[in-house]
């Protein structure tokens, strides 16, 4: 089969590997019906992401059809549609049991980083009961896509802002993980969502998609000025952080109103500092941390529902023949790529 190998030193090619096969009892086999490009895919291309190994294939957002199942599999069949989970967990231990299921003692972020991940024809799935999610017929493959991924980031940013109704909630970042952020604040019941970026293209597609109610374009005006405007000088009651940069990690405490939340789901590739100085009496409650998308059963009945659309979120799709070409024009956003979809390999 053909997969999508991280050399090491920003290096990425396309090579042939031998097609995986059940290593665990508790493992599953997939043929890759669809995957994507994701942002922390450009991060371990870049060497941020230490824990990441060479020579694996990339990828961790994906669905296919089951073709091979390990003795302990209980919940799946050969032939079942699924989604997966971007998080391996066994659900046993002391984190998986508190629903920390990034923290896994025998899991976390593998999939594409430490084992081989989707960006193939074929992938192995660890914990294949745990980290899969069975696709029901009226949702398609690109439907349930995002599942695990981003539209779970989204959702946990939100969750970990502690959204009541009415809140205004800020979401600094209108790119996938943004978007879906802002679609899960309204499900949590924010009154006013405002969207942040420096790309005005995409903070008018957030709009035009009835994402959000305002947007802020960051080009060098008084953000905090501007969000006191529009919160009656308060501040926002929520900020959600998904664009990863210095500049947006700062602004995050700094549009918040005092005692409110501020949830970091952001991934940076380097390290941040909080000036608490200037912080102090803002009495802040900062939430970080890689998703644990424990809900991903429940994300289902919403995309099931219609409640969450991801078609949206579709810009580009091609075969995998051409994935070096979809990495180019995601990761330098040309061409208006919001999330390039890599379908299977043409011979």
């Amino acid at each position: 089969m053909m997969g999508l190998v991280y050399q090491g030193n920003g290096t990425l090619s396309l090579q042939e590997r031998p097609v995986p096969t059940i290593l665990s009892p508790k493992d599953a086999v997939l043929r890759v019906t669809r995957s994507a490009i994701c942002t922390s895919d450009l991060h371990i291309k870049n060497g941020a992401v230490p824990r990441a190994k060479e020579g694996v294939i990339l990828g961790h957002e994906f669905v296919g059809v089951v073709t091979e199942i390990g003795s302990d599999v209980h919940h799946l069949a050969v032939g079942d549609r699924v989604a997966a989970n971007c998080i391996t967990f066994c659900g046993d231990c002391w984190f998986c049991r508190q629903g920390y299921i990034n923290n896994c003692e025998q899991g976390g972020w593998e999939l594409g980083c430490r084992i081989d991940g989707c960006q193939a024809e074929f992938v192995r799935v660890p914990f294949a009961d745990m980290g899969l999610c069975k696709i029901p017929d009226s949702v398609s493959d690109e439907d349930a896509l995002f599942l695990g991924d981003i539209v779970s980031s989204g959702y946990f940013g939100a969750e970990l802002a502690e959204i009541t109704p009415g809140d205004t909630v800020a979401v600094i970042g209108a790119g996938p993980v943004g978007m879906c952020a802002m679609q899960s604040a309204k499900i949590f019941g924010a009154g006013k969502i405002i969207a942040l970026d420096i790309d005005q293209k995409r903070l008018d597609y957030a709009k035009e998609k009835n994402l959000c109610d305002i947007t802020i374009h960051c080009d060098g005006r008084d953000l905090q000025e501007e969000i006191r405007k529009i919160t009656d000088h308060n501040g926002a009651d929520a900020v959600i952080e998904c664009a990863g940069s210095s500049e947006s990690f700062q602004t995050a405490w700094q549009i918040a109103r005092p005692n409110a939340v501020v949830a970091i789901v952001a991934m940076y590739e380097e390290a941040q500092s909080l000036p608490l100085n200037q912080m102090y009496g803002k009495n802040l409650i900062f939430k970080t941390g890689g998703v644990d998308a424990v809900h991903c059963q429940r994300l289902m009945k919403l995309i099931e529902a219609g409640r969450f659309p991801t078609d949206f979120l579709i810009s580009h799709r091609a075969p995998l023949n051409d994935i070096l070409e979809g990495y180019r024009i995601f990761e330098n956003k040309l061409d208006g790529c919001i999330k390039w979809v890599v379908t299977p390999y043409e011979r």
